[in-house]
């Protein structure tokens, strides 16, 4: 009776692919002529398909079999529609290979879940599995041991790249490429991604959703191949996006004005918006998909909408107006943000009455945060981009615990932890690195140098299927030439001011950013380039003027031609230059390069 199955199933299958089978042994050529790489990847694919089909053995049972059988016929067309993205130029059979794999890969999970339920079937008390996402920043009940197919991804703001990382090396893999630096992006033909910086990813971990401010778009992009499905071009300046739990439709905050775009990754369209305070900074979703959380960065309050009906439905008050970026734990019960602006992290109920349960002073420059899960406990960790530090929180609802604070590198950012809670990424907006962290003792123990400037960061486990996942990506080229420096208060003036910059190569130009911390709330302050680190600090040249947020920290910005002057060794003692940074419309330094 099994052999009779298999054999009809294989019949089946391999006729429905255009395959020859019979005496129910498996025979296959490739319907492509040649020796093409799409030949040899539909060879590879079919070849796949049949030998992982042939492997499966009956159980008797007709649900069991039935998935059994299909998981690799439908990996088969995913990966056959994968290769016709990589090497077909037809447009309609380009959208149609797209179309094929998400809803394929959304049909495989689901028999994996019924597979798991009928395997090991719950007792009579429990209750049923559900089959949304358990979790808003992971699609799996279960943990998922850290592996090579795991990968992690950063979104970097002025290579304009995706850095694409192997978590079990420690490794940089290479960089995808969405757009060039200024001040090529500049030009007005320039059709490439600017200014990338927002990042989500599917349930099925398949596709990655990258969210470039400048150029106003979502590219989505095949975690298999590191290729650009397409891209969906949206209002003005998005921050953030996330697929919701069923996978059905991708969320991309507008921040630049007051609406999420909700957008169908399949027909790569936006299908409808969805109207919140004003500048939307990211959204997140409970475990069952029924609430989405929209906290503000102009407006001081989050905003929680029914995704039934599209509409808000609370509205929670926030610290300060600035907050960047959310959590949301496993259980739904709670959603952590940050609030860049004050250097707080607030805790927010996820479930109806939706509250505040407790405000956290996190430190200034409080970026990102994430929720993590392993054998210690239930955590959060939060990056802090003044200090340089992560500072992580044991979860207790509304008396969360303080329990370490970990070095990490210059400026942190974006933060997400591994799929068993075991490790812990962190990206450095001012180092153009990544920090690993052994989440279970709270340990640095890799930086990994990758593109320019990383904003968001998402770990994303089993994002490879099959093969070394490499294809498609470059190496950093130009990105890898960067200087990295520190400004402190001058000797014997008792501030307690503090920065760090990077200068980084783009061509013909440099970009500099510079995180101040220590200063005066509300007081403007002048980056100068000068030629002596000590009075009366000659031939200044003003860079830029800023002004300290609330909690006496700010993040500036200049471009022109200053990394050689500020960081080559082989600079001339006449021309090498510095920084200083003065109270604005006065000749107090407040901050100076600190020597090598």
């Amino acid at each position: 009776m099994g052999t009779r199955m298999r054999r009809v199933a294989g019949v089946a299958v391999c006729c429905a692919l255009g395959v020859v089978a019979c005496g129910g042994e498996h025979t296959h050529r490739s319907p492509v002529a040649g020796d093409s790489p799409f030949a040899r990847a539909m060879e590879q694919s079919m070849e796949r398909m049949h030998r992982n089909m042939a492997i499966v053995r009956p159980a008797g049972d007709a649900d069991r079999d039935f998935a059994a059988m299909m998981i690799p016929h439908h990996q088969g067309a995913v990966d056959m529609a994968t290769a016709e993205l990589a090497y077909g130029k037809d447009p309609v059979l380009r959208r149609l290979a797209q179309e094929i794999i998400v809803t394929q890969r959304q049909e495989i999970d689901v028999m994996r879940r019924r597979t798991a339920v009928t395997a090991q079937p719950s007792p009579p008390s429990s209750p049923s599995p559900s089959p949304a996402s358990p979790s808003a920043v992971g699609p799996t009940r279960t943990p998922i041991p850290l592996s090579g197919r795991d990968r992690v991804y950063t979104a970097d703001q002025t290579s304009n790249t995706v850095s694409v990382i192997d978590p079990a090396a420690n490794r940089l893999l290479g960089v995808i490429r969405l757009g060039d630096t200024v001040p090529e992006a500049l030009n007005p033909l320039y059709k490439g991604q600017l200014l990338v910086h927002g990042m989500g990813f599917s349930p099925d971990h398949r596709t990655l959703a990258v969210v470039s401010i400048a150029s106003n778009s979502v590219s989505l992009i095949d975690t298999g191949t590191n290729t650009v499905k397409g891209v969906v071009y949206i209002g003005r300046s998005p921050h953030e996006a996330f697929f919701t739990p069923d996978g059905k439709e991708v969320w991309a905050t507008v921040r630049g004005q007051n609406y999420v775009s909700v957008i169908d990754p399949v027909a790569m369209r936006e299908k409808r918006r969805v109207t919140t305070a004003n500048g939307p900074g990211m959204v997140l979703f409970h475990p069952t998909g029924r609430y989405a959380y929209v906290p503000s960065s102009f407006t001081p309050e989050v905003d929680v909408v029914d995704t039934r009906t599209y509409r808000v439905i609370a509205r929670v008050p926030q610290a300060s107006p600035f907050c960047p970026n959310l959590t949301v734990s496993r259980d739904g019960k709670e959603v952590w943000f940050t609030l860049k602006d004050s250097g707080k992290t607030q805790v927010m109920s996820g479930e109806p009455p939706f509250r505040i349960l407790t405000t956290l002073d996190t430190g200034p420059i409080t970026n990102h945060v994430t929720a993590v899960d392993n054998s210690n406990g239930r955590f959060a960790y939060v990056t802090v981009g003044a200090e340089n530090t992560v500072k992580v929180y044991r979860r207790d609802g509304a008396h969360p615990t303080h329990v370490a604070t970990i070095p990490v590198g210059d400026l942190p950012h974006g933060v997400w932890g591994s799929g068993d809670g075991t490790r812990v990424y962190v990206g450095l907006e001012n180092q153009d690195a990544v920090a690993a962290i052994d989440a279970m003792t709270n340990r640095l123990i890799a930086t990994i140098p990758i593109g320019q400037q990383p904003m968001a960061l998402v770990y994303v486990p089993r994002a490879v299927t099959s093969g070394a996942g490499t294809a498609n990506l470059s190496p950093r080229g130009q990105a890898a030439t960067a200087g990295h420096l520190e400004m402190t208060a001058p000797p014997g003036t008792g501030g307690r001011g503090h920065a760090t910059v990077s200068v980084n190569a783009m061509g013909p130009l440099d970009t500099l950013e510079i995180a101040a911390s220590g200063l005066t709330a509300g007081s403007a302050y002048t980056l100068w380039l000068v030629s002596s680190r000590t009075a009366p600090f000659v031939k200044r040249q003003e860079l830029v003027t800023f002004k300290a947020n609330i909690s006496g920290a700010q993040i500036a910005q200049a471009i022109g031609p200053l990394r050689e002057a500020l960081t080559s060794s082989d600079t001339a003692r006449n021309q090498q230059r510095y920084l200083l940074v003065t109270k604005a419309g006065t000749d107090t330094p407040v901050l100076i390069q600190k020597s090598p």
